[in-house]
This record gives C-alpha cells, sequence and structure tokens, in this order.
C-alpha cells in the first residue's frame, strides 16, 4: 500500500544532506545579491518598470501553471493601478485578474507580516470570487472538507485516472496548518532562503485548499524569498521558471511526496540537517524524510529563475547605462520618448514619417531630430535598403 510522506509518524521532519545542498544555495545567494545590488544602481522609473515587468509575469506564469490564461494587458494595467503607477494605455480588469494580483501584491509587499489563517482565507477568496472553480462550486475562504471524497492530484481520462498524489484527511488539516503557520512565522536557524524550498513542500503536502493550492503555495514561496531578499521589490519570479520546468516540478515533487526514498538515516559523516516539528534541528543521527532531491532541484530552479531575470532585464540595464551616457536634459522632449520607445520594443522600423506621427509633429521636424541624434551618436542609419531610410539605436 502506498504511504505517502505526510502518513508517516515522523511527519513533518524534514532532513537533507547539508554538504550536497551548500554548494547550491551559496550560487543562488550570491547571484541573489549581484541582481538586487544592480538594481539598486538604477534610477527609480526603471526599478519601477522593472518590477512591474516581473510582477507581471509572475501572476500570468504562476496561473498559467495551473491552466489558466490570464490576459497580459488586465494583469499589467492591475498591479499599475494597486501599486500607483502612472502609465499610459490602463485597460479595465475583472475581478478574477484583480484577485491574483492582490493575493502576489498582499505576499510580496506584506513580506514581513505573520502570515495566518484569516489571511490565507483572503488570498483564497481572492482567487475564487465567485465561489466558483470554472462552473464547479468550491468551499472558498475555508479549509477543504471531505464532502467531496479524498483530496486527490490525479491526471489521466475519465476511468483511467492516475492518482499522483493524495493529501491528507480533512479532519486534519487544523492541526496541520497550525504547525506549518507556527513554523513559517518563527525565526528559523536555516537559511531563508532554504526555508522557501521547504515552506513550498510543506504546504503542497497539506494541500489545504479544494482548489488553488499551487498558486497560494508559489505566493507563500514568493513572501518567504522576499524575506530572503528583505525587500518588498522582486525582480525575478521563481514562478516563471516553474512554469518553464513545469513537468520535472511535479515528477520531482510526486516522487519526494510518494516517500520514495524511505526516511530512515545514520549518516554522520554527510552533514545531516533537518527541521520540522517543534524543533529547526534534530541530531544529524536522527530520522526523518529526506527532501535532498527536492531542495536541489528547488535551488537549481530559483538559479535559472535569476539568469532567466538578468537577460529579460538586458534591456532596462541597456537603457540605464544609455542615460548614464546621454543625460536626457541634452535632448528635447520628443527625442526623449521616441528613444525611450525604441528600448521598449518599437514596432518595425523607425523612419520620418513615423517619427513624425508618432510625436505629432511636422516630418521636417522629425527629421531635424533624427539628425540630432544621428550626430550625436544615439541613432544610426539602418543599413537595409527601402523606400524610406530607417533607423536604429547605436550599440552600448
Amino acid at each position: 500500500m502506498m504511504r505517502y510522506i505526510h502518513q508517516l509518524n515522523i511527519w513533518p521532519k524534514f532532513v537533507w544532506d547539508h554538504e550536497k545542498i551548500v554548494t547550491l544555495l551559496g550560487a543562488v545567494r550570491n547571484r541573489q545579491g549581484r541582481l538586487m545590488g544592480r538594481m539598486e544602481a538604477i534610477g527609480f522609473n526603471l526599478r519601477a518598470e522593472a518590477l512591474l515587468q516581473t510582477l507581471t509575469l509572475d501572476v500570468l506564469k504562476s496561473s498559467e501553471i495551473e491552466g489558466a490564461i490570464l490576459p497580459s494587458d488586465q494583469v499589467r494595467s492591475s498591479i499599475a493601478r494597486r501599486l500607483g503607477m502612472n502609465i499610459a494605455g490602463l485597460v479595465s480588469s475583472d475581478r478574477h485578474v484583480d484577485g491574483m494580483v492582490e493575493m502576489i501584491l498582499d505576499a510580496m509587499q506584506k513580506f514581513d507580516e505573520p502570515l495566518t489563517k484569516d489571511r490565507l482565507f483572503g488570498w483564497h477568496s481572492c482567487l475564487f470570487p465567485s465561489g466558483r472553480s470554472g462552473m464547479r462550486k468550491i468551499v472558498v475562504g475555508a479549509w477543504r472538507d471531505n464532502s467531496r471524497g479524498p483530496m486527490q492530484v490525479v491526471s489521466g481520462p475519465m476511468g483511467r485516472e492516475r492518482v499522483h498524489f493524495e493529501a491528507p484527511d480533512a479532519a486534519r488539516l487544523e492541526v496541520e496548518m497550525t504547525d506549518f503557520l507556527d513554523w513559517f512565522n518563527r525565526a528559523a536557524a536555516i537559511d531563508l532562503v532554504l526555508k522557501a524550498g521547504i515552506v513550498h513542500l510543506w504546504f503542497v503536502t497539506i494541500h489545504p485548499f479544494e482548489d488553488g493550492n499551487g498558486r497560494i503555495a508559489r505566493a507563500i514561496t514568493d513572501m518567504q524569498l522576499a524575506r530572503a531578499d528583505g525587500s518588498a521589490q522582486r525582480f525575478y519570479s521563481m514562478s516563471v521558471q516553474i512554469c518553464k520546468e513545469r513537468n520535472a516540478y511535479y515528477a520531482v515533487l510526486e516522487k519526494i511526496q510518494k516517500n520514495t526514498y524511505g526516511f530512515g538515516y545514520r549518516r554522520p559523516n554527510h552533514g545531516l540537517a533537518a527541521c520540522g516539528g517543534n524543533a529547526d534541528h534534530v541530531s544529524l543521527r536522527g530520522k526523518g524524510i529526506d527532501i535532498t532531491e527536492w531542495l536541489e532541484w528547488f535551488l537549481a530552479c530559483l538559479d535559472r529563475a535569476l539568469v532567466t531575470t538578468e537577460i529579460s532585464l538586458a534591456d532596462v540595464f541597456r537603457k540605464t547605462r544609455f542615460w548614464e551616457l546621454h543625460p536626457s536634459e541634452l535632448i528635447n522632449e520628443r527625442q526623449r520618448m521616441m528613444v525611450n520607445r525604441l528600448f521598449d520594443g518599437f514596432e518595425g522600423k523607425l523612419t520620418s514619417s513615423k517619427w513624425a506621427r508618432i510625436a505629432k509633429c511636422s516630418q521636417d521636424t522629425a527629421l531635424r531630430d533624427i539628425l540630432e541624434l544621428v550626430e550625436k551618436g544615439i541613432l544610426v542609419k539602418a543599413s537595409a535598403g527601402g523606400r524610406s531610410t530607417s533607423y536604429l539605436l547605436r550599440d552600448l
């Protein structure tokens, strides 16, 4: 008979091989520090732009992992309004988008406040404002009950479903979540990034809600990572990377939750560390549920998320370098607007006629603006021929 880790009498005491984890953890911490340092060095407006980009992707991808595709323009607009950003092109957003955004922002911006049962219930209500998941009515703003039988994670066609995981019985949830929240809110004697990985696994194993557990788990993970960074401003997204690697994510979760490894350890030479239960550390010769492979995957995924962020924010850093070399007061308002458009992903080729249309000026003025920027070494004439001469930003 299958025994899940929450059915073991040592649940939730987790152990891992410290020697296998410490190098990965050090690399992640180093990359985090470099990214935060670079972001602190750029101007306020560009930092706000990067924050908006990161949060938008985080909301979109955390929903996409669960098969929910949200309109990106609505997500971006909802975040911008809640952050008080005055940007062009805002659109109205529906309550499902606003609810997801509200949860993510509450987790990240109030990361240093305690996580409570009522707060989690509020997040859950935000995710399901109609009280339904799709067409199905669900229990909202409360722990799941036993009315639908065991909570299972399944895949496959009806009649040939494969059960990947079965969560603890609903009768256990009050005690399970009390233990989880007590540990989450308590100062831990382990690295806070490592704690984020444990928090994620622990929450999705309890699976306390009828729906939305994955999205809430990722919000809690983001909250813990914000605690690790000591900042409410997030410039990288774990959800974006998990979405790219969702098959591996589900596979390693299933492997750990099904207790593939067993649980007894006596490895005095391997620096075994542990947490869970009523203490953060136990004897290195103690028994526990081995989550080494999960933590290895989690830290490697987080490292890849940081690398992806460095690539996705390359244009922001490029823009920063540009304005350091070319102070904005040396060019006029039209030129400044058009240069920023070029950095933000200008569609098509930049010609004098397109400049005139966007900047609402005459074509003669547009050409004069362009030639001034060519003379300053900001724009260059495109080498490709055509009916109209076009221009590009000079590479920095």
